[in-house]
């Protein structure tokens, strides 16, 4: 059967085979953002009485958070457009019976960490083999200042590690050394279980999902120039209702592809605008992107993140230097910045990008691996790319990757590479990791 009578997308059980279509035309919205889905179900869990979580992502990552809460206790129930989750109280955690599986959620593993260490209970967390890699000392090392006696493989700076909690923990004053809202929300976890006011300071602000999140679960937060401070022994009492807006992450792919393609509009609509977290909106917008952001207007005063319809167009790109404050802001969009990259006029250059050395991949390598591959001008360097374009995309056979923003950049890249023959995308699965429904939403185009 031919990619004409077919569609444009051939999905297989090991890979996606995929041909750029003519006309892109979709008004669609995107799953709830991950970010704040495992964030609601921690809190919904520590609180006191139900909450009805809305819009809650259920991917691979988010069923870790679940299933680490529900191994200590907390039961919850899926209801048709909702979950229903029986909170048990600051103090209401039961001593987990086995391992915790943390699976390939990075944010699953740092944050709780920070709950876990102000527990009266031992506990031991595992991941897979991804996440095994990735570096846990940041979080570690400053639990350890609040009295937490953890270890592990390497002192504590790899999983598996095992916690045994301390009831109450010291107070933290903490300067993070790098920005990272994981470990901003470890520590913060952690402080609402401290004997005092625990501070912490960022150099650079990163996503801010946890600070709103207290505040709607009646935890007083003072927040001034860059410092966080709050007192531990605070309760946590359920909004009843809560709302997750559709994840920006996940709306950048599409985004990204109505920007680069050559006949294309899309509508995302419901879309969380947190600026923490649209840095990449900003420099898509820079580079003279044309995308529209229409403020919505909620039906439920329990949202506590602002929301947006975004109508993104086919654009003439110019290119730009993305470096500095905006990098935490973005850093989970950088793959796919480096793709459009390519699209614009001129050399882009994005740097101080350190961190994606120690996320799911090597993902400086691994872009720079695949782009070269699809005919791309890139350059990776210590800290980031050096993008020359504009240059056209060639159909390619691309590395495996168990990293699921990799295997999604890459698809959306497929998407505009010309040529006879599909450019092979290996395991699509794993974008059940964080948009279980990636591939069906392609294939609908």
């Amino acid at each position: 059967m031919s990619f004409e009578q077919e569609g444009f997308v051939r999905l297989y059980h090991d890979r996606a085979e995929i041909k750029p279509p003519l006309h892109v035309q979709k008004h669609l919205r995107v799953p709830g953002d991950k970010s704040i889905s495992h964030r609601a179900i921690m809190f919904a869990s520590l609180a006191e009485g139900d909450t009805h979580v809305h819009g809650l992502l259920l991917g691979e990552d988010i069923q870790a958070t679940k299933h680490m809460f529900e191994a200590m206790g907390v039961t919850m129930e899926l209801q048709e457009d909702r979950l229903l989750v029986h909170g048990v109280g600051m103090d209401g955690l039961l001593a987990p019976k086995h391992v915790l599986q943390a699976g390939n959620s990075g944010t699953t593993a740092r944050l709780m960490l920070g709950l876990l260490a102000g527990q009266d209970f031992f506990s031991v967390m595992d991941g897979d083999d991804s996440l095994v890699r990735r570096p846990m000392a940041r979080v570690v090392e400053p639990l350890r200042m609040m009295g937490a006696k953890i270890s592990g493989v390497s002192d504590g700076r790899y999983l598996p590690i095992a916690i045994q909690g301390v009831k109450p923990l010291r107070p933290l004053f903490y300067t993070l050394p790098v920005a990272s809202a994981q470990v901003k929300s470890a520590l913060l976890l952690a402080a609402l279980y401290a004997d005092g006011e625990s501070c912490i300071e960022e150099k650079v602000p990163s996503r801010d999902h946890t600070e709103r999140m207290l505040q709607a679960f009646g935890v007083p937060v003072l927040m001034k120039e860059g410092r966080i401070c709050m007192k531990g022994g605070a309760k946590l009492h359920t909004p009843g209702m809560m709302e997750v807006p559709g994840d920006f992450s996940s709306a950048a792919f599409w985004l990204a592809l109505a920007v680069m393609h050559e006949d294309a509009e899309i509508t995302i609509e419901h879309v969380g605008v947190n600026p923490t977290r649209t840095g990449f909106l900003e420099v898509l917008q820079t580079m003279g992107a044309q995308i529209e952001v229409k403020p919505s207007v909620s039906s439920t005063d329990k949202v506590v993140e602002p929301v947006a319809t975004l109508i993104a167009r086919t654009s003439s790109l110019i290119a730009t230097t993305v470096e500095g404050d905006v990098i935490p802001r973005l850093i989970d969009e950088l793959p796919m910045l480096a793709v459009v990259a390519t699209q614009a006029r001129g050399r882009t250059i994005i740097r101080n990008a350190e961190e994606l050395k120690v996320k799911e991949s090597d993902r400086i390598q691994e872009v720079a691996l695949r782009l070269q591959a699809m005919g791309a001008k890139i350059q990776p360097t210590d800290d980031g790319w050096i993008i020359d374009g504009p240059t056209p995309l060639r159909p390619a056979q691309l590395p495996p990757s168990s990293d699921h923003r990799m295997v999604m950049a890459f698809s959306i890249a497929a998407l505009i590479a010309k040529g006879d023959e599909p450019t092979i995308v290996h395991a699509p699965s794993v974008a059940a990791i964080s948009y279980p429904s990636f591939y069906e939403e392609l294939k609908n185009f």
